[in-house]
């Protein structure tokens, strides 16, 4: 980090205050919900042209909904779960009409859920976790899905571009998080992200980053995109 850059304590970031209104970091001058695109995320529309849900689909992480919307509209049985209350009540305004089971549930824990999930969702969840919890989380999910349930996950990749550490996580570590839990490794690649970029400036300002927009406006943010299978541990 050089001199003219500020690190925040991404720990004490209040999800639940940035969906309403607050600030998601104290010093970070954002007040808009960064991943909130208003749409799935292109990766997610993706994920499902290439077959990586099926069944019953867990969305960990689900945020304001969008990706749970977009694949319950394909026929699936979405379960989506957030930690910040807020982001529950908006999801469930924005899904009216649609059958998903929303809940308010710790992702390190998610006790009742066991062996319940033949697929796994993880969009940009996985890097917001302090490191500590991060096998704790692994684990979890292999205790509430089914034998050979898939995982697909998006997390913020630590290479040149990318978001600042520990936002950014590096290739090994989710190797080693993701296999010592009982995941399987298919494919692990760099994708990108879609997010705000509007309200962001300051953030991006202080942090030293500059990412690049796509044509609807939006950051383009480098993702390890990984395809993990469930093994017996």
């Amino acid at each position: 980090m050089s001199a003219t850059e500020q690190s925040f304590d991404y720990a004490a970031a209040d999800f639940n205050a940035v969906y309403t209104g607050g600030e998601l970091l104290e010093g970070a001058a954002i007040k808009v919900v960064p991943w909130d695109i208003g749409e799935a995320q292109p990766d997610v529309v993706e994920l499902e042209r290439q077959g990586r849900f099926h069944g019953s689909v867990l969305d960990i992480g689900c945020g304001p909904g969008d990706n749970a919307v977009f694949l319950a509209r394909q026929g699936y049985r979405v379960t989506a779960i957030d930690a910040a209350s807020a982001a529950i009540a908006q999801a469930q305004e924005r899904a009216a009409g649609l059958d998903i089971e929303f809940a308010v549930a710790d992702a390190t824990d998610l006790a009742g859920y066991e062996g319940r999930f033949d697929s796994v969702l993880d969009s940009a969840l996985f890097h917001t976790l302090p490191g500590p919890a991060r096998p704790l989380y692994a684990a979890a999910l292999h205790r509430v899905t089914k034998p050979g349930a898939q995982l697909s996950v998006l997390c913020f990749a630590d290479v040149p571009g990318g978001m600042p550490a520990p936002l950014s996580v590096p290739g090994d570590e989710l190797r080693e998080t993701l296999t010592a839990a009982g995941w399987e490794i298919t494919s692990m690649e760099l994708s990108e992200y879609a997010g705000v970029a509007e309200g962001m400036e300051k953030f991006f300002e202080r942090t030293g980053r500059r990412p690049e927009l796509d044509d609807k406006g939006r950051t383009r943010l480098p993702v390890w995109k990984i395809f993990a299978d469930r093994v017996s541990r």
